[in-house]
């Protein structure tokens, strides 16, 4: 929406557009907020089947429950602040900036929903239980590397509103406009996303390569795989920097991001996680080797008179 600037297609009305349901003679720029309207609305319906298709299929309490009810409560929120930037007339040509705050918010609602909706898929086939005891090491890894990935985004999303607003033909020239005298801020911001992508980038690798070695198989595939995102991504951002960000990169660039959030989410759940199905195979694993021993609840052997 930002990138095609039909953010205002549908006026400052929300959630009708131009004031009515289906507007007629649309414009372009009103299909496309429209469109983006209406998958917004079947995005939330979709939300709420999975809500309660996880109430039919999983007991009180379980995670994919809890994750389901944030992941709606995030979809209204979304809505809600897509609302205020239509309302507020934060779309189209506006400079001000407040509309990079609101921008900012609604980039952080948008991780965080897709957060909820990777941790449903990635709890729906486990007995996950979360826990930061034992794990304060891993926590404090992944933790930097979300919000190091959150700080990027914002960067991000202010360094494209800078594109959109003030385009560039190429490359020299928009490093001329980045540092030219009395630029406007989001265009002096916009020199600042390619250092801060690649401070995270480093990070980032630097985390997957620490669970790269993990004893835990799934562990261990989630840091590969955010390694290789995190690589991909820089290539493109490269490539996209070069090329005066054209609006079908700059898409590819966000597909990405969320690629290597979603990545990163999963790597953070399971390096945090213990799981009952696991522990139950390697249980069973042990008391099939050695039939006089088992798994205790502390992780320890335990033969069956209760001796270590």
């Amino acid at each position: 929406m930002r990138a095609s600037g039909s953010g205002a297609g549908c006026g400052n009305h929300w959630p009708l557009c131009n004031g009515v349901i289906v507007p007629t003679s649309p414009t372009t720029a009103t299909l496309i907020e429209l469109t983006h309207r209406v998958t917004s609305a079947f995005a939330g319906f979709l939300v709420l089947l999975l809500v309660f298709f996880a109430r039919r299929a999983f007991e009180p309490g379980h995670l994919v429950r809890k994750l389901t009810w944030a992941a709606l409560f995030l979809m209204i929120t979304e809505g809600l602040i897509g609302g205020g930037l239509v309302l507020f007339e934060m779309v189209a040509t506006n400079e001000s900036l407040a509309r990079g705050y609101w921008m900012s918010a609604h980039l952080i609602n948008t991780f965080f929903l897709v957060a909820a909706q990777t941790l449903v898929v990635w709890a729906s086939d486990r007995d996950a239980r979360p826990s930061l005891a034992g794990r304060e090491r891993a926590a404090w890894l992944t933790g930097t590397a979300l919000f190091a990935l959150l700080v990027t985004g914002i960067s991000g999303a202010i360094a494209a509103l800078g594109d959109t607003l003030f385009p560039a033909k190429s490359f020299a020239e928009g490093l001329a406009a980045d540092t030219a005298a009395g630029a406007h801020l989001f265009v002096e911001l916009r020199v600042l996303h390619p250092f801060v992508a690649v401070g995270t980038a480093i990070h980032v690798l630097i985390v997957a390569s620490t669970f790269a070695r993990s004893a835990d198989h799934a562990t261990r595939v989630a840091a590969q795989r955010t390694g290789l995102l995190i690589l991909a991504q820089v290539a493109v951002g490269f490539v996209n920097l070069l090329l005066a960000a054209p609006v079908s990169l700059q898409l590819v660039h966000l597909l990405l991001a969320d690629f290597v959030w979603m990545s990163v989410v999963v790597l953070t759940a399971q390096s945090l996680t213990s799981d009952r199905q696991t522990e139950a195979l390697a249980h069973q694993a042990l008391a099939h080797a050695h039939p006089s021993a088992a798994i205790g609840d502390d992780g320890g052997a335990v033969d069956q008179t209760g001796g270590v």
